[in-house]
């Protein structure tokens, strides 16, 4: 945990040293209970009487859930342990193929919890109708629905490298209600998403307290930084994935071998080429406007022959689209377009969401309009899509799970009978 220190008059935060597993356990219940206390003035508990449980499924809570690229990405983990992979690339682009598949997958998700409305919308557009689906603060959850998984991204802009990185920005803590689901539910595994920069945060104390508070939740937990090209992603993202599998699981979960790369048993890296060519005539809508002197102060611009940089949660700030010059250095974190910013367009919505591996029938809400600019609620879709996991390499890091899960499902069932039992009383 953290611990709270005073520094001029302003309340700050340090990572806690030099602890036991049992004082940190402490720490971590302590700051629980003041949760769990100030949740007190909420009304009323939530209602999950009408959730969709199902018995033959690993049953899956989904935190901070967004538009749902960590969702559909679990989702498809669960189909390829069943039919193998390329029988099920054989459907998926086709929407109504895939509805009828997708059922079957051993991964069944019973709720999301998002305060994005326009995201909730986009989820509710692309998933089943049964994800039962609360659009509320997690701050406001005062209790969660039992599941066997519990996968999500808690939101990241404190840890972000772009961002101010505090130790004492109030989202840092969000990761706390992760805990907290997880201690009121104890479920068999978790999977948690999050930037680069958590790992730098506090000169690398505060991934190692956030580690020891999952670890104290009750869980075995591993964490790696990854890069989504290399496992089929064409884009170069770094994120840390953090598993858990609970202490009584007789699993252990080990991160998937990279499958793309410049060795020759690897698969080569997928461009942009590969992934939005076809759409040159056809690109739908992208954020227009000019270019500030930040986005100009380095290249924004792939070759179709290269993966895309990281897509972000801001149309401003789009990569650029590789056709036409490229851009050229003329000083110190300054860059120009060839030719005027005219001759030069942001990669559109259609081009970002393929590049974050979502399927072309996936759609994403933009809300109700309003008296705002076109390019407010377009962003709207690029703070979804940027905000997501891509969807293939949630598929890879959960496929271990889901391949050891339907060869174990009987020894789960018998788990899961007695931890609900315990939960409850």
């Amino acid at each position: 945990m953290f611990l709270k220190i005073e520094e001029r008059g302003r309340a700050k935060y340090k990572p806690a040293k030099n602890y036991d597993v049992a004082d940190v356990q402490n720490l971590l219940l302590e700051k629980i209970t003041e949760e769990q206390l100030r949740l007190q003035s909420v009304n009323d508990a939530e209602d999950f009487s009408t959730i969709n449980f199902r018995s033959d499924k690993l049953n899956v809570v989904s935190l901070f859930s967004g538009c749902g690229g960590l969702d559909l990405g679990t989702e498809l983990a669960g189909l390829d342990a069943l039919y193998g992979k390329e029988e099920v690339e054989s459907q998926y682009n086709i929407k109504d193929s895939y509805d009828r598949l997708r059922t079957n997958s051993i991964f069944h998700t019973v709720c999301t919890i998002d305060m994005f409305k326009e995201a909730n919308q986009s989820y509710k557009n692309n998933f089943p109708s049964s994800v039962f689906q609360i659009e509320k603060d997690i701050r406001k959850i005062k209790n969660f629905p039992m599941s066997d998984m519990v996968i999500g991204g808690f939101p990241c802009p404190g840890f972000s490298e772009a961002g101010p990185r505090l130790i004492d920005d109030e989202r840092n803590f969000l990761y706390i209600h992760f805990i907290r689901c997880l201690l009121q539910t104890k479920p068999f595994f978790f999977v948690a998403e999050n930037v680069k920069g958590l790992l730098t945060l506090g000169k690398g104390e505060v991934a190692k307290q956030i580690i020891q508070d999952f670890e104290s939740a009750g869980y075995k937990v591993k964490f790696q930084l990854v890069n989504a090209v290399d496992y089929g992603a064409p884009q170069n993202r770094e994120r840390v994935f953090i598993v858990g599998v609970r202490n009584d699981i007789k699993y252990k979960y080990e991160f998937p071998n990279p499958t793309h790369g410049v060795k020759n048993d690897l698969l080569p890296y997928k461009t942009l080429k590969d992934s939005i060519y076809d759409l040159i005539d056809d690109p739908g809508e992208w954020y227009e406007g000019g270019f500030s002197s930040m986005y100009l102060s380095r290249n924004r611009k792939k070759t179709w022959e290269d993966p895309s940089f990281t897509i972000q949660a801001s149309g401003r700030q789009a990569p650029l689209h590789p056709s036409g010059e490229s851009m050229r250095k003329i000083d110190k974190d300054l860059w120009e377009l060839p030719g005027g910013a005219e001759k030069h367009r942001r990669l559109s919505s259609k081009e970002i969401a393929r590049i974050q591996t979502f399927p072309d029938w996936f759609t994403f809400s933009k809300g109700l309009k309003t008296a705002g600019s076109k390019n407010s609620q377009i962003d709207k879709v690029y703070k979804q899509i940027g905000n997501a996991v891509p969807v293939e390499l949630a598929r890879v890091m959960i496929s271990p799970i889901a391949k050891w899960s339907i060869e174990n499902m009987d020894y789960l069932i018998k788990k899961r009978e007695t931890t609900h039992q315990l939960v409850l009383l």
